[in-house]
């Protein structure tokens, strides 16, 4: 293992071993601090952040827009730190720290032992939320990107693991999409997946925001090939009432109503639409809390690379066998 990759993972491990004996307020400035100098030494990260948040708030000065910008890495550590904290805590606290809206429909599913699937996006807490669903609802499957160096995926996996959430690997073991499938025809599942970033070239392009960006479609041929329900599910950071949530602020997961195609057609039409509809469903959450978007990748087709998105296109074109097999994008 090289030096670079030895100080990755003493780094995690020393996260979770010692961020959550630190005192609250303590832990939280820390993080409050790690991203003002990530702010100041602006690397690539933070510069697709900020077009990111140009392309969702046009409307911003330049000075509102380095105050969002400053606001979104915040958000975004506070994320952090609160997956190193969160394998401590029990799951009151976790009840308190997480507020959920128009949950009602999706309880009716999960408590007949049926799946759920959750299309998510990079917004807020997602291991909150899911620690949440997984006491709430029922237990979790998420599909993950297979983070290097390798120790560092494996100190992942064993926190998501240690509150009740399976992870599927994107990449490096069996076919994700035939996983899913499975798993969601044995029920009693929620199954979220992160997809408002396309990291298989076989997602869709839909309207965000005003502008052309690739999703994945996993969560929505998932659904239409297993007749379970598909929602999407928004999550943002609020501020708590003095005393409630997590270092002054706490989750809030509004599910969309269940999403049916509007269209007939193929299998990869109604896909397309239950996509479009889950991205106008996070574009209200995007805009009106843009610093929980946590997007500091290239989403949108006009800064994709000009080559792979020529690619993709192109398979497109070809067309890909209606109901085969294909992987799916996932988490955060």
């Amino acid at each position: 293992m090289s030096v670079a990759n030895t100080l990755s993972v003493l780094g995690f491990r020393l996260g979770w071993s010692t961020l959550r004996r630190l005192p609250e307020p303590v832990a939280y400035g820390l993080f409050d601090r790690i991203a003002d100098v990530a702010v100041r030494r602006d690397g690539a990260g933070l510069r697709r952040l900020r077009s990111n948040y140009r392309r969702a708030r046009p409307e911003l000065d330049a000075g509102e827009l380095d105050a969002l910008v400053r606001a979104g890495m915040r958000s975004y550590m506070r994320y952090y730190c609160e997956a190193f904290r969160l394998p401590s805590l029990p799951p009151g606290r976790i009840d308190d720290a997480v507020r959920v809206v128009d949950d009602e429909e999706p309880r009716t599913f999960t408590e007949a032992g049926e799946t759920l699937i959750a299309f998510v996006g990079h917004l807020g807490n997602f291991d909150l939320a899911a620690a949440w669903a997984a006491g709430n609802l029922a237990p979790v499957t998420t599909v993950a990107e297979r983070l290097k160096p390798e120790e560092v995926f494996q100190e992942f996996l064993a926190f998501r693991t240690s509150i009740r959430m399976d992870i599927i690997p994107l990449t490096g073991g069996d076919d994700p999409f035939g996983s899913l499938l499975r798993t969601a025809r044995a029920g009693g599942r929620v199954i979220a997946l992160a997809s408002d970033r396309d990291l298989t070239r076989h997602g869709v392009e839909v309207d965000l925001l005003g502008h052309r960006a690739r999703m994945a479609k996993g969560p929505a041929v998932l659904s239409l090939m297993t007749g379970a329900p598909l929602y999407c599910a928004a999550i943002h950071y609020e501020q708590a009432p003095k005393g409630e949530g997590l270092g002054g602020y706490r989750t809030v997961v509004r599910f969309s109503p269940r999403l049916h195609p509007r269209v007939e057609g193929t299998t990869a039409e109604k896909a397309q639409d239950l996509v479009q509809q889950c991205a106008d469903h996070l574009s209200v959450t995007i805009r009106e809390h843009t610093s929980s978007w946590h997007m500091l990748q290239r989403i949108f087709v006009d800064d994709l690379d000009p080559d792979r998105d020529a690619a993709v296109r192109r398979q497109e074109a070809d067309g890909i066998r209606e109901g085969s097999t294909e992987r799916t994008g996932g988490a955060s």
